[in-house]
């Protein structure tokens, strides 16, 4: 069990020294921005109480002070949470909000911190073996861990309700993305808070819940992951965000797909080069085929029949589903397969659309075009398998 929990710990701290030595690597440029220095403290007292809970698992005395590593892991962890309520003001409020919120959180992290200290040598945490800092019935022992434990999960509360508001009003999209990933973590945290309650007020009550007892520190290292992912997200967002993009351009590329095949078996001149199955340039690829699509689909107007629909497509459908943009996709796609089939027979309708504007769906740009053709070619899909 030990040595999950220092596993645990070890996780912690590493991730949040990568954080700090990213973020160190920017100093030369950003040293002089004040929410650039709060990142940077908070980010080495996140090192500092996980390095210090690593130790404490081993552990003997510093200084001579026993279970000193132990005071100085929870005394960091106060001072971290009050560091990072004071980024989040750096972030997201005025300059005279953020220094009054942070008078506010430099007052209440030194009290506590003061408090802590004091309770620690008057219940003899020195004196005490580690293991009742797990939990305790004793009065004063058991005062400093529920003291602890209060002071970490105001934090997180009040960080989970401040980022919600704070990522609505922000037009920066890498903020917005840390603030969301910072109220994960906060509920995270506040997971290790409860689970931390609960192992101390079972082993003040003489219970055992065995391996239960390890909840709490999966909790912490998963919750101190994600925070420093939060604080570096400016490393790893825009790729990702590149790679999410990637796959959603891939996926309305594949959706098109029937659809643009059967245009382009019936007018293979709107193909500006030879199709091929590679997707090395798929911005390229994917505005092709939009292109391709309409000027297939013009192809077909003298043998779209205007009196063509998919009502019987949608009809078994909720009303929740068959919306008007749904209703509207399986239209075109029952008129794009009809005229399909009558340029192949050479039939043209009586009721033909061989004049006038495109009546489906108007975008205003690529990324709402590709939305809409891709419910047409989903609709058309499932309208090729239900016949």
């Amino acid at each position: 069990m030990n040595a999950i929990r220092t596993l645990c710990f070890a996780t912690a701290a590493l991730s949040s020294y990568a954080a700090l030595f990213y973020r160190l690597s920017q100093v030369r440029r950003s040293w002089r921005d004040s929410a650039y220095r709060a990142l940077i403290a908070t980010l080495l007292l996140q090192c500092l109480t996980f390095t210090m809970g690593a130790v404490a698992m081993g552990g003997g005395s510093i200084l001579g002070v026993g279970n000193l590593a132990i005071l100085i892991m929870h005394l960091a962890a106060v001072a971290f949470c009050v560091a990072a309520q004071i980024i989040l003001l750096r972030w997201a409020a005025t300059d005279e909000a953020a220094a009054r919120g942070t008078r506010y959180w430099l007052i209440t992290g030194i009290a506590l911190d003061v408090l802590l200290t004091v309770l620690f040598f008057l219940a003899d945490g020195p004196g005490r073996p580690a293991s009742d800092f797990d939990g305790t019935s004793r009065p004063l022992l058991l005062t400093y861990l529920l003291v602890f434990i209060v002071s970490q999960a105001v934090p997180c509360v009040t960080i989970y309700r401040q980022c919600g508001p704070y990522a609505r009003m922000t037009d920066n999209a890498s903020l917005r993305q840390a603030l969301r990933m910072l109220s994960v973590a906060a509920v995270v945290l506040f997971l290790y808070c409860t689970a931390r309650t609960v192992n101390i007020l079972t082993l003040a009550a003489g219970v055992d819940i065995g391996a239960w007892k390890l909840a709490s520190n999966v909790f912490s290292a998963s919750g101190i992951v994600i925070l420093s992912l939060s604080l570096i997200n400016s490393l790893w967002g825009p790729p990702v965000s590149q790679l999410a993009e990637w796959a959603r351009s891939y996926r309305s590329y594949r959706a098109l797909h029937p659809l643009w095949r059967d245009l382009y078996e019936a007018s293979p001149d709107i193909a500006l080069e030879p199709p091929g199955p590679s997707v090395s340039d798929l911005n390229y690829r994917l505005h092709r085929r939009v292109v391709e699509i309409r000027d297939g689909w013009r192809d077909l107007r003298p043998y779209i029949d205007r009196e063509t629909s998919a009502a019987g497509a949608v009809g078994g459908m909720s009303g929740g589903e068959a919306g008007a943009e749904l209703r509207q996709a399986f239209a075109e796609a029952a008129q794009i397969r009809q005229a399909l089939e009558a340029k192949r027979t050479g039939i043209v309708p009586d009721h033909s659309k061989d004049a006038g504007d495109f009546d489906d769906r108007d975008t205003d740009n690529f990324v709402a075009e590709v939305a809409w053709l891709t419910q047409v070619a989903t609709a058309y899909s499932k309208l090729s398998k239900a016949s």
